[in-house]
């Protein structure tokens, strides 16, 4: 039984002397992280990719998560900045005063706004915030932990597991540092009028006032978000996004050593990604980029374009050439609408791909007659077992 197949349309054009740095690859960037993913947002080129598919335990990243929801709940009406939700014994017990973990103190059995439960955590990593907020907005922190990582899934983040709102061990919770970065780019860019939490400098509540825990923010970096965390046994870990001269990064480090390590190797990944890297236009507004293949059609192929000008970042220095490749299902079936996505465009520095980005035709391909139906269908048998002998072969195992 044939495999099903993704025909690989070879676009392979030397398009420039593009690279990418993966973990101390062309450009010779390494990171003492043990896990390491970086994005440059307007394109989704990634800059930096070590060990990204890797799983770790999220600690006080899972925060963002429950910001993710809560943000969500705001923005579509569900709850109001103005909400009010009790603290219960268990919030202030897990996460407040008693349990010497970072807390915004909220009172126990008094009631706490949306607005100021998300400034303690996005501030203070507030535990007891977090905790309010899961039972207020779910009924138990429980069923709030299921709707996170349910959340998780409709991000695309296919690995991501949350046990809890807060971080604190679990034994179960898991995420990775390319998850993170979907994580972080969705909050900033689905929420911009609730994602200058994070760069929020200070927070008081019960006449307590504590310093944004972000380390970045203070360095002229551009910092504006978001979260640190820590995890015994696995080490120091991070999600950072910086804006500076226009170019915005995402960032997430894990398994770093200490709490200083953390903070300086941030700070020079970071700097390497805002300086070291130059923005390179592929493909024109509306180039025809490529074709594919249309069975029983009035045409026998539909030209691809993209929805704007494609481009990515490369490092300034480098060695490396940029190839393309159009992967579809083919081939299409007649008729086909034009303006339907129908490809996607994978470009890469080398072996490592830098990003994708969907196809659409170009224009309309009527059902062709009845002869060239049976003409179609004898090309698509001898190309389909062609095509799949290739895919066989070089698939592994």
């Amino acid at each position: 039984m044939l495999k099903p197949l993704l025909r690989l349309f070879a676009c392979l054009m030397p398009l420039a002397t593009g690279a990418l740095a993966a973990d101390g690859g062309a450009s010779g960037f390494a990171t003492k992280a043990t896990q390491a993913y970086m994005i440059e947002a307007s394109t989704g080129t990634v800059l930096l990719a070590k060990n990204e598919d890797q799983g770790f335990s999220p600690a006080s990243l899972s925060k963002l998560m429950t910001l993710d929801l809560a943000f969500e709940a705001v923005t579509k009406g569900q709850i109001t900045l103005d909400t009010e939700y009790p603290v219960s014994e268990y919030a202030w017990r897990t996460g407040g005063a008693p349990s010497r973990t970072a807390t915004m103190f909220a009172a126990l059995k008094s009631r706490v706004r949306v607005e100021d439960l998300l400034r303690g955590i996005a501030i203070q990593g507030a535990n007891d915030g977090c905790i309010v907020l899961a039972e207020g907005m779910a009924g138990s922190e429980q069923q709030f932990a299921e709707s996170m990582t349910r959340r998780a899934r409709e991000l695309g983040m296919e690995k991501a597991v949350f046990g809890n709102s807060t971080g604190l061990p679990d034994g179960k919770s898991k995420v990775t540092a390319r998850e993170m970065v979907t994580l972080a780019a969705a909050l900033q860019q689905n929420y911009p009028s609730l994602y200058p939490y994070f760069a929020q400098p200070e927070f008081e509540w019960n006449k307590i006032l504590q310093r944004n825990r972000n380390p970045l923010l203070g360095l002229d970096l551009g910092a504006d978000g978001l979260a640190t965390g820590f995890a015994e046994g696995e080490g120091y870990s991070i999600v950072a996004s910086v804006e500076r001269d226009g170019r915005r990064l995402f960032l997430a480090l894990a398994g770093i050593a200490s709490d200083k390590e953390r903070t300086e190797e941030t700070k020079r990944v970071l700097e390497w990604g805002l300086t070291a890297f130059e923005s390179r236009q592929v493909f024109a507004d509306k180039e025809v980029i490529g074709a594919a293949s249309v069975y029983g059609g009035t045409a026998r192929t539909v030209d691809l374009i993209a929805k704007a000008p494609v481009s990515v970042y490369i490092p300034i220095s480098n060695p490396d050439r940029l190839s393309a490749r159009i992967v579809y299902r083919w081939p299409l079936m007649a008729p086909v609408k034009p303006d339907t996505q129908a490809g996607t465009l994978r470009i890469f520095a080398g072996s490592r791909l830098l990003r994708e980005v969907p196809l659409y035709t170009v224009e309309a391909v009527g059902e062709g007659s009845l002869s060239s139906r049976a003409v179609d269908a004898m090309l698509e048998l001898g190309e389909s077992l062609f095509f799949s002998w290739l895919w066989d072969k070089s698939a592994p195992g």
